[in-house]
C-alpha cells in the first residue's frame, strides 16, 4: 500500500518551508473513490473490502464535488484519486475533470486494466499530473498469479500503451512479494524500455479486515534491505536523513510524519482520516465540513501524545524503521505497539549504513 502523503516531500524545499512557516496547511490530499476492484490481488490491504459495500453507500458524484470545493478552498494543491480501482466508477472521469478544473494537481492510481481508447482520449484532453499503474509481474503467469484474474495481464499492458500513445504522464510501479520477487529486475527493465519512471514497495501491510493473506507474501526483512542495497539514491537519502535526525530527541507525539499536519485522506464513504494507512480515528464529512474536520478534529488527532514504548524509547533508529500509528493499527490493532517486521528492517538498514545502534 502506498502512502501518498509522502509525495509532498518530493517537492524541492517545500517540506522545509512548511516546517519553518509554523502553519498547518492541508496541501496534499487523497480520495478513494471506491473500494471496489476488478482484480483479486493476494496482497491487497483492502481485504474483503475490495468487493465494496453496496454502491449506493459510496459518496455520490455531487458529494465528491462538494468536498473538492472545500479542500481547494482550504489550500490543497496536490490530490490523489485512487481506489480500489477508480475506473470501476462510471462517473470517474467527471470526478477527475472537476478536480482538475478546480486547479488541483491530480495523480491517478489505477491497475490500468479498465482503460479503453475512449477513456484514454478523454484523459488526453485534460492530462493529469501523473497516472501510476502497478505492474505485478513481467510475465502473464506471474502477474495473473498475483491478481487472480485471467486476461488481466494483457489488459494492463494495453492500458499502459494507450496512455503512452497519447503522451499522458505515466509512472510504473510494483509491489515486491514472494510470488513476483524473481521478476523484479525484469519489471524495472520493462519500465525503462518504455521510458517512464519506476518505483517499488516491498512493505506489505496487514489488511483493513484482518485477513492474513498479505503476510504470506511479505519478503523477509533481509530481502527488503537487500533490494534497497542496490538503490544508490535511496541509500544516500537514508544516510542523510539518519545523519540529520539520529541524535534528535524524540518527542512524545503520536504522529511524527506529515499526516494531519500537511496531508490527509478521505475514504469512499466520506470519512476524513490522517492518512491512507491510519483509519482508526475518523471524521464524517457527510455530517460536517472539511474545514471543521481539518481545523478541529484532525488538529486534535495531530496533537495526541503516545505513551513511551519500552523497546522504542532508547532506540535511535525510528528514522530508519518507518514505524507509524497506521502500520501499528493494521498489524497489532494498536496505534502505539511497534511492528517487529519494521524493527528488524531498521536494524538491518543501520548495519548497511554503518549507523550503529544506541
Amino acid at each position: 500500500m502506498d502512502c501518498p502523503q509522502t509525495e509532498i516531500l518530493e517537492q524541492p524545499g517545500l517540506f522545509d518551508r512548511l516546517k519553518n512557516s509554523g502553519k498547518r496547511i492541508p496541501l496534499s490530499g487523497s480520495l478513494e473513490v471506491t473500494f471496489r476492484c476488478n482484480l483479486r490481488c493476494v496482497h491487497c490491504y483492502l481485504g474483503d473490502n475490495r468487493s465494496g459495500v453496496p454502491e449506493q453507500q459510496e459518496l455520490t458524484r455531487e458529494e465528491i464535488f462538494a468536498i473538492l470545493d472545500q479542500v481547494t478552498e482550504a489550500g490543497t494543491l496536490w490530490f490523489l484519486l485512487t481506489g480500489g480501482e477508480p475506473f470501476i466508477r462510471p462517473d470517474f472521469l467527471e470526478i477527475y475533470r472537476y478536480a482538475a478544473h478546480k486547479g488541483l494537481l491530480v495523480t491517478i492510481f489505477t491497475n490500468g486494466t479498465l482503460l479503453t481508447p475512449q477513456l484514454a482520449d478523454e484523459l488526453a484532453e485534460l492530462p493529469p499530473q501523473m497516472v501510476e499503474i502497478t505492474l505485478y509481474g513481467a510475465t502473464k503467469e506471474t502477474y495473473e498469479h498475483v491478481t487472480g484474474i485471467p486476461g488481466s495481464y494483457e489488459r494492463c499492458l494495453r492500458g499502459i500503451d494507450l496512455l503512452l500513445e497519447r503522451g499522458i504522464p505515466l509512472k510504473l510501479k510494483t509491489i515486491v512479494m514472494q510470488w513476483n520477487k524473481h521478476e523484479f529486475e525484469a519489471v524495472k527493465a520493462f519500465a525503462e524500455s518504455k521510458g517512464v519512471g519506476f518505483r517499488y514497495d516491498a512493505m506489505l501491510l496487514g489488511t483493513m479486515t484482518g485477513e492474513e493473506g498479505p503476510f504470506s507474501q511479505r519478503l523477509k526483512p533481509a530481502e527488503v534491505v537487500a533490494l534497497e542495497k542496490s538503490n544508490t539514491q535511496l541509500q544516500n537519502e537514508l544516510h542523510a536523513m539518519y545523519d540529520r535526525l539520529a541524535d534528535t530527541q524524540l518527542d512524545d507525539r503520536l504522529y511524527k510524519c506529515g499526516a494531519a499536519d500537511n496531508a490527509y485522506h478521505i475514504d469512499p464513504y466520506g470519512h476524513l482520516v490522517p492518512c491512507i494507512l491510519s483509519r482508526a480515528q475518523q471524521y464524517n464529512l457527510r455530517s460536517g465540513s472539511f474545514q471543521e474536520g481539518w481545523e478541529e478534529y484532525l488538529q486534535a488527532v495531530r496533537t495526541q501524545t503516545a505513551p513511551p514504548v519500552e523497546r522504542c524509547k532508547d532506540c535511535n533508529l525510528l528514522v530508519l524503521c518507518g514505524q507509524c500509528p497506521g502500520k501499528s493499527h493494521l498489524e497489532n490493532n494498536s496505534l502505539v505497539e511497534p511492528v517487529d517486521f519494521f524493527c528488524q528492517i531498521g536494524r538491518l538498514r543501520a548495519q548497511l549504513l554503518n549507523a550503529g545502534e544506541k
